[in-house]
């Protein structure tokens, strides 16, 4: 555990607001990006994010040292993500991404061209991702955007690393069959 996040678990277990304050402006973020890459929404990672923190400030007294505050954290938030895409309607869609983490590179322009090619990848992911079981996709993202090792993942979606391997592995199978059209211009269909 961070000397930080110990600090602060402790002033917020001895009831100081600001400790758990801390935690919260510390892990928000991170919390927001894995709940957004699973739900697929922002509302829907505002709405984890928030119901995260409620109940990680109801489950204080059950911490224990034996992970990092982070996985803890990100334990309850992809629970609480995994457990409103359960509940979403079939018929309901992820929107297109927001693109978190794109930066502009350089000043130059991209091509039309690759604007096009860029949208048909991003959304064979979207499609993509969508398909995934809701388990597949939250140790995708926890593994491949939040490089989380595969013990963290195993502790925080409460399976075995075998288990956790597996859905990695399936996710990443399928995302490869998606996209190997735009690799070699075949599918596995």
């Amino acid at each position: 555990m961070q000397p930080d996040d110990a600090a602060a678990m402790a002033r917020a277990m001895a009831g100081e607001d600001d400790g758990f304050r801390e935690l919260v402006d510390r892990h928000g973020r991170a919390l927001y990006q894995l709940a957004y890459r699973i739900t697929g929404r922002a509302e829907d990672a505002e709405d984890v994010v928030q119901e995260t923190f409620i109940k990680a400030f109801r489950q204080l007294d059950r911490f224990e040292a034996r992970s990092s505050v982070g996985t803890w954290l990100h334990r309850i938030g992809a629970n609480c993500a995994i457990d409103l895409v359960r509940r979403r309607r079939p018929f309901e869609v992820m929107e297109a991404p927001d693109r978190l983490d794109q930066r502009a590179a350089g000043g130059a322009w991209p091509s039309q061209t690759a604007v096009v090619a860029s949208a048909q990848i991003q959304q064979r992911i979207d499609d993509t991702m969508a398909e995934l079981s809701a388990r597949e996709r939250a140790a995708f993202v926890m593994r491949h955007f939040h490089d989380c090792s595969i013990n963290d993942i195993a502790t925080a979606l409460d399976m075995n690393t075998s288990a956790a391997k597996h859905a990695v592995f399936r996710a990443v199978r399928k995302m490869r069959a998606a996209l190997r059209i735009f690799v070699d211009g075949q599918t596995d269909d």
